[in-house]
């Protein structure tokens, strides 16, 4: 089975040694250590595809707690309905989150518009004022 550094996996997911720690830290990964006081650590094809997951869900914007709770899931696959249907809900939380903040920024960069161009209308004004 294959084995990782932590350098080997930043690299390969262009993250730094230090965004894994904390990962580790959080409980998402679980590396083994080896060398003098167990100062290396050897991460797994487990540890580097719930790496994979991890990024992949902080891409989606979940937080650590729910990366956790999905990537968990796949550890024990007794109900795999069960945990789509857990995956599905937190996939359309996500969705609405998602949509609320876009027409939060829709409604915002039409107020940054509405400014642009009563500012431009006013310096047109002063510019015809002072010719």
């Amino acid at each position: 089975m294959p084995t990782y550094t932590i350098a080997e996996l930043a690299r390969e997911f262009d993250i730094t040694a230090r965004a894994i720690r904390f990962y580790e830290d959080h409980g998402l990964l679980t590396p083994s250590r080896e060398g003098a006081g167990g100062r290396n650590r050897v991460y797994t094809a487990r540890d580097r595809t719930r790496l994979k997951l991890t990024l992949r869900g902080k891409r989606l914007g979940l937080t650590l707690s729910e990366i956790r709770s999905i990537v968990d899931m796949y550890e024990s696959p007794k109900d795999t309905v069960a945990q789509m249907q857990r995956f599905l809900g937190v996939l359309a939380h996500q969705r609405e989150t998602l949509e609320q903040q876009r027409a939060d920024i829709e409604m915002a960069l039409a107020e940054v518009a509405t400014h642009e161009e009563e500012c431009r209308r006013m310096l047109a004004e002063a510019t015809a004022d002072s010719v």
